[in-house]
């Protein structure tokens, strides 16, 4: 997954035997990762008919198979380019794996978008509300967005070259002795030492800054803007739940669904948007060094060390793999989805039935409306929620786990 900027290009000297059975073994390790934990969050959801019924998961199987793309599609071949320290499929190819590279990028980060989005109406606002804004073509809208938008800043400039505009004029106007043989570009394409062409991305300002600015730093400010009032909203939700604990003497009176329910989605819709804010913060720590860099290097004459383009390249790269691991350690329900596939159906960590086993709720009223103290029962040493309202809402996120 890279945006904007180059395709890693080797060092120079290229690797001993022993360091390219290492780097081999890093490189091919990521890549597995990838690959089998992306599939894994797919078919997870695909076969648990509960993770099919919340919204925020089809963003998410929309991300697993991008993730997945890069995993197959570009990957693999800029391990063989680092590591074989050559670029042997061609001029053409390397302009394919350059725009493939930049579509699935900008789309993961789009889907990351989306679902901040997602979870900012689910949570900030009221159930109709949400209800109303994230319809069933409006999600489909927004998949269809994800997936087409970014094809304008990447397949199209760069087939077309926009992205070299400028850059071999300059190179001569600066630097008029080095410009007389090669520019800037055919400098780095080929390796005069080890007799190499590398496969190498160089993008001017203007596709610098608008590359980057469309595919990460707007999409980051409103991600950021909606996981703040996230934060804000879930403080007040955490007080309101404290202050309720502390007040609480059963009431007189059944309890009443809608307050359990309030009361529930609360909670889960919470710890649903710390899980997604964990995935939001491991993909901008991998690729925020990658789009700061791809901004500064043509302000200065494009002087980053390959070396530096590399380790922030493959560190992008990684981002493709984490995510399945999030989603298994902080999830409960993709955790659960995890076990049954890897453990061939086994029946222990299949969903229990609950129906008919409601535990009675403690209720108490302040300032006229009633609130639920208690709905957690210790169930195999996890606490679920057994206050059940009339009907399961779909707003809450595939839940994480309560340890």
């Amino acid at each position: 997954m890279c945006v904007c900027a180059r395709v890693s290009s080797s060092s120079k000297e290229g690797f001993g035997s022993v360091e390219k059975v290492v780097l081999l073994t890093f490189l091919s390790a990521v890549i597995l990762m990838a690959i089998l934990g992306n599939l894994l969050v797919m078919v997870a959801v695909c076969r648990d008919r509960q993770l099919r019924k919340i919204k925020t998961n089809y963003f998410i199987v929309s991300l697993a198979f991008a993730d997945l793309l890069v995993s197959v599609l570009v990957m693999p071949f800029g391990a063989i380019e680092l590591v074989q320290d050559i670029w042997i499929y061609g001029e053409m190819f390397c302009l394919v794996r350059t725009s493939l590279d930049v579509l699935l990028t900008t789309v993961s980060i789009f889907h990351l978008c989306c679902i901040s989005l997602d979870r900012y109406y689910a949570i900030c606002c009221q159930p109709l509300v949400y209800r109303n804004k994230m319809t069933p073509l409006r999600i489909a809208l927004m998949l269809g967005g994800c997936w087409v938008i970014p094809t304008f800043i990447s397949f199209l400039p760069i087939m077309q070259g926009w992205n070299n505009i400028g850059i071999i004029d300059l190179e001569r106007i600066s630097k008029p002795r080095l410009g007389q043989d090669l520019h800037v570009i055919e400098k780095r394409k080929f390796n005069q030492n080890s007799n190499s062409t590398y496969c190498i991305f160089m993008v001017n300002k203007p596709y610098a800054i608008t590359c980057s600015v469309v595919a990460f730093y707007i999409p980051f400010l409103l991600m950021v803007l909606a996981y703040y009032r996230i934060y804000v909203t879930a403080k007040e939700h955490a007080h309101q739940i404290q202050m309720l604990q502390r007040a609480g003497a059963p009431s007189e009176g059944r309890p009443q669904p809608a307050d359990q329910h309030s009361t529930h989605r609360m909670r889960t819709e919470t710890k649903a948007a710390k899980t997604l804010c964990i995935i939001m913060g491991c993909f901008c720590l991998c690729w925020a060094p990658f789009f700061v860099t791809n901004i500064v290097d043509p302000f200065i004459d494009y002087t980053v060390p390959g070396q530096v383009w590399t380790a922030f390249l493959w560190l992008g790269y990684i981002n493709s793999g984490l995510n399945p691991f999030l989603y298994a350690f902080l999830n409960k329900s993709f955790r659960r989805a995890f076990l049954i596939i890897l453990c061939c159906d086994d029946e222990r960590y299949r969903r229990p039935s609950i129906l008919g086993q409601a535990v009675p709720c403690s209720t108490t009223t302040i300032n006229g409306s009633t609130h639920v103290l208690r709905d957690a029962v210790e169930c195999g040493g996890q606490w679920e929620s057994h206050c059940h309202p009339p009907a399961t809402s779909s707003l809450v996120a595939a839940q994480p786990s309560d340890t």
